[in-house]
C-alpha cells in the first residue's frame, strides 16, 4: 500500500522565493468525505488522478495515477465539485529536503502553504526560516477542504496574520 507522510505548514515572508522554480495546477474533487477523497488534478502538461485515504495524523493512503491530458481537463470542468483549487506549487530545497510551497490563486488567494513530505513518521526535518505555525492536523488547510470552503469565505477571526499573506496580497492588487 502507497503511503504518504506529510507534514504543512503555513509560510510567512518572500525568503522561500529566492531559489523557487515551480509550475501551475488545476485540481478538482470527484468525490470528498472524511473516508476517502478522489482528486483530478493537471499539472503543467501532465494529468494525475489520485486517491487518498482518510488522515491519521500526518500520514493516510495514496494512489496516483498518470491519466490522459484531454480527459482530465474534461472532468475538471463537467465532474469536480466546484471551486477548482488553483495555484502555483513551487519546489524549495532546504537542508537536504525538497518541500513544495503551494501560493493559491482564484478563491483561495493569499493563502500561502509548505509541505514537507517524509519517509517515516518519526524523520527529524529542520525547518526554514520561512515556515511559520504547522496546520498539518487542520483539516481547514487541506486542500479537499478549501475547494468546498475557500479561503474567501473564512471568517476574519478565522484568519490570523500569518494565514494570510497581506504583503503578498498587496502587490498583487
Amino acid at each position: 500500500m502507497a503511503i504518504e507522510i506529510e507534514r504543512k505548514f503555513l509560510v510567512r515572508g518572500e525568503g522561500w522565493r529566492r531559489q523557487a522554480r515551480g509550475s501551475h495546477y488545476r485540481q478538482g474533487y470527484l468525490t470528498v468525505d472524511p473516508e476517502r477523497t478522489v482528486r483530478v488534478r493537471v499539472a503543467g502538461e501532465k494529468a494525475f488522478l489520485t486517491i487518498k485515504g482518510k488522515s491519521h495524523g500526518m500520514s493516510r493512503s495514496e494512489f496516483e495515477y498518470p491519466i490522459p491530458f484531454d480527459e482530465a481537463i474534461e472532468m475538471l470542468e463537467s465532474l469536480c465539485h466546484k471551486p477548482l483549487i488553483e495555484k502555483f506549487r513551487y519546489q524549495v530545497c532546504y537542508r537536504g529536503h525538497r518541500w513544495e510551497v503551494d501560493e493559491f490563486e482564484g478563491d483561495n488567494q493569499g493563502l500561502i502553504l509548505a509541505e514537507i513530505e517524509l519517509a517515516r513518521i518519526d524523520e527529524e526535518v529542520e525547518l526554514p526560516p520561512w515556515a511559520d505555525r504547522e496546520v498539518t492536523d487542520d483539516p481547514r488547510y487541506y486542500n479537499a477542504s478549501l475547494s468546498r470552503n475557500p479561503f474567501c469565505n473564512w471568517a476574519e477571526k478565522e484568519i490570523t496574520p500569518a494565514t494570510k499573506n497581506t504583503d503578498r496580497l498587496a502587490r498583487k492588487e
